[in-house]
This record gives C-alpha cells, sequence and structure tokens, in this order.
C-alpha cells in the first residue's frame, strides 16, 4: 500500500481489501498510517474470520489512537457474525454499526469518524455514552439538598449533555465481556466529586454486548460516594439505516409507544408541560414516514428545527424490566432497529444542526436530517421540575438502566 496516501484514502484502500471495521479504525491511528497498513495486511485471516463465522462471536482489540496528553485509545470490534460493532475507548463511543439490508449487503449505518482528533474537536457526540447528565440543565444550575450548583454551560444559556468536557471526552477503561450468549465492552469511569460542578464522585460502568439475536444491549450502572448527586446517562448514536453518509432520514418510518411529550421553551428546556402528542406532528402512534410532518407549521417543530424533543413512553414494563419504545425501518434497504428501554423517555432528534461542515467516515458530509438520534432518558432539566421523575442519586444507591436496539430486515 502506498505510504503517501492520506488518511480517509488509506481507510478507504483497507476496505477494498477486505481488512474489515477492526483495521480501519486501526489504520486511522495518529501513528504512521503505512507501518500500520503493513501490520494489519500481513494478519488478514483474523479479520476475515469475524465476518464469515454466521453465529460465531468475535472480538478484537486495535489502537485507535493517543490524546494531546498521552492517553492510548483503543478501537474493540465485535461481532455474531451478522452484525458487527466498533467501540472507542474514548467516550466509550459506537463507531460503527455494520448490519445487512434484505439483500444481505452489510453496511456501516452509524455516523462518525475515521480519527481520532475529528471525535475530540468536531464530533456532536456521534455515538458517545454521555454523562454526568444527558440531555439539557436549564442555565446550567440546579439546586441539591439546599445547595445550588453551576454546572458549565455550553448550549446557548444553558448546559448540555454535562458541560463542557463530559463523559463523551474521557478515556474509559474496557473489559471485555464474553459468554456463549453474547459479547461485547464494559466501559468504566470514575468522576471525581466537582468535576463539570457535579457533586460526588460518580462510579461509572457501561456494559454494551452483543447476542445471537442482533440485539446490542447497554446495561449502565452507577454510584455516587460523599454526596449526593443527579445522574441521567445515554448514549447519543446516530443513525442512517440507509447507510452512513446516504443522504435524508426522512423516508425512515418511525412507530413510536408515546402518548405524551415535553414541549420546550426557545432554549429547548421543557416548559414542565406534558401534552398529549394525538392529533399533533408528535403523534407516531401509527408508522409515519419521518419527514411527512416534519415542515409543518407547528410551534414546537420551529422551535427545534424539526423533531429534537423528549418522548414520555408509555407501554408498560415486560418481566424484563424494558418496555417498548419504538421502531425505525428504511423501506429502500429494508433494515429496522427496535429500541426497548427501562427508562421513561426519550430525546428524538432528527439531525437539525448537522450542517455539512465536516466529513464523516465514509468520507462524504452529513447535512441537515442525515441521521435521527433515540436517546432514552429521564426527562430534560428533571432536578428543576419536580413534577418529573427524579434524576437523584444518593449514596449507598444504585443508579441502573438498559437499552436494547434490535437491527433486522423488513
Amino acid at each position: 500500500m502506498p505510504d503517501h496516501l492520506p488518511r480517509r484514502q488509506v481507510l478507504r484502500t483497507a476496505g477494498a481489501l477486505g481488512l474489515g471495521a477492526a483495521a480501519a479504525g486501526a489504520l486511522s491511528s495518529t501513528a504512521d498510517a503505512a507501518t500500520q497498513a503493513s501490520s494489519i495486511a500481513g494478519t488478514p485471516d483474523k479479520l476475515t474470520a469475524m465476518g464469515e463465522h454466521h453465529g460465531r462471536f468475535e472480538i478484537r482489540k486495535d489502537p485507535f489512537g493517543t490524546t494531546p496528553d498521552g492517553q492510548k485509545v483503543d478501537v474493540y470490534t465485535f461481532t455474531n457474525g451478522r452484525v458487527t460493532i466498533s467501540m472507542l475507548t474514548w467516550g466509550a463511543t459506537i463507531q460503527r454499526v455494520e448490519t445487512p439490508n434484505r439483500r444481505g449487503r452489510t453496511e456501516n449505518i452509524s455516523l462518525g469518524f475515521d480519527n481520532l482528533p475529528d471525535y475530540a474537536t468536531l464530533s456532536p457526540y456521534f455515538g458517545s455514552t454521555i454523562g454526568r447528565y444527558g440531555n439539557r440543565i436549564a442555565k446550567g444550575q440546579f439546586t441539591l439538598n439546599g445547595t445550588t450548583y453551576q454546572i458549565p454551560i455550553n448550549n446557548g444559556e444553558n448546559a448540555l449533555h454535562g458541560g463542557t468536557i463530559g463523559f463523551d471526552k474521557k478515556v474509559w477503561t474496557a473489559k471485555v465481556v464474553r459468554s456463549d450468549k453474547a459479547v461485547g465492552v464494559a466501559f468504566s469511569y470514575v468522576s471525581p466529586d466537582g468535576e463539570m460542578g457535579f457533586p460526588g464522585e460518580l462510579t461509572t460502568t457501561v456494559t454494551y454486548t452483543l447476542d445471537r439475536r442482533d440485539t446490542l444491549r447497554i446495561d449502565y450502572h452507577a454510584t455516587v460516594a460523599g454526596k449526593p448527586t443527579i445522574v441521567n446517562l445515554t448514549n447519543h448514536v446516530y443513525f442512517n439505516l440507509a447507510g452512513e453518509g446516504s443522504g435524508s432520514i426522512d423516508g425512515h418510518v418511525l412507530q413510536m409507544d408515546a402518548p405524551s411529550y415535553t414541549p420546550v421553551d426557545a432554549g429547548l428546556i421543557p416548559t414542565g408541560e406534558i401534552a398529549p402528542t394525538a392529533g399533533t406532528p408528535f403523534d407516531f402512534s401509527k408508522p409515519t414516514a419521518i419527514g411527512k410532518r416534519i415542515r409543518d407549521d407547528h410551534p414546537q417543530l420551529v422551535i427545534g428545527r424539526g423533531y429534537d424533543h423528549n418522548f414520555v413512553l408509555g407501554a408498560d414494563a415486560g418481566k424484563d424490566g424494558l418496555r417498548y419504545a419504538a421502531r425505525f425501518w428504511e423501506p429502500e434497504e429494508g433494515r429496522t432497529v427496535t429500541v426497548h428501554t427501562s427508562e421513561p423517555g426519550a430525546q428524538f432528534y432528527s439531525g437539525n444542526f448537522l450542517d455539512g461542515t465536516f466529513q464523516g467516515i465514509g468520507n462524504k458530509s452529513y447535512r441537515q436530517g442525515d441521521a435521527f438520534a433515540f436517546e432514552t432518558q429521564h426527562f430534560p432539566d428533571s432536578p428543576n421540575h419536580p413534577n418529573f421523575p427524579s434524576t437523584v442519586l444518593r449514596p449507598g444507591e444504585t443508579y441502573t438502566s438498559t437499552t436494547t436496539y434490535t437491527f433486522g430486515t423488513k
């Protein structure tokens, strides 16, 4: 492989050689690309085995880059033979989700980058594990046990996704999780008391596992020491079921069990109202194309530039503690993703603020409406709304949450 190829060309060449997602991640390290390409090309059998042994779990780790302060970042790639997931220790980030369409053609369906610097400087939370508090807190302030805390504002006058340096910008420790039923990675991070203004030392483990039924399961676990705190963890993976970088998701069909939602003010902060979705563009009780009503003259759609709202989920949890939340379907390729969760809400975001100013992993620009996110969660700004489900975590208590994404075709 020529040693003068730019980083993105090296990535594309690796794909053409059949080296797979893991090799692509390794090639994007900040070390010399040509040296890495030679190393990877010398071990094609191990990489090929991941994609050809259907029903066989495989996992591998490769270097992805190094932070400016010298921390090494790795990419873990795990597969069940049909679905392949690539995750970074940077932000416990889902980098790639590779799934087959109805004709068996496999493509990456999640937005992301092929290199660490872009994640560090450009990423709008692509695939990130979000914390300590997902979504917005009004003016970055909340009061707990009579003490007012200030989180750095980074979204207008509000704090978003944990402040200026949230969990998405941390290097997590990683441990392989593997059984005869699933394979994946457990990521851990300890957030010290006072980090980003939050009280208490928070120890978080988020475990991502892929099973034989093509379900990616995310289990969140957190405890706090010293002081009570607030916690709202989620993942911000962006999907385009037609393939990453393939264009608008307006034609994707969504069915969601959400009889109500939380309207927002001009800063996208909930007003405190819980409003019915029936009779509004927010009613997805029947399968509806995302783009069908997205440009309706509804004040909430105008504020959000589309959908960027918390939906209050309606289904009762099953025996496994999970409730059905939503199903997305892309008619042309036939891919589907079905979401179940233990959370009471989910932020449905239609990619309204993607503006084409950077290129993603497929060397294509991401523009408005080119992907959707479905972030399971407690409600935004909950600490400032007593009528919302509480996000307070106290010493001696354990925060747990589970969300699953099941991939399929129709």
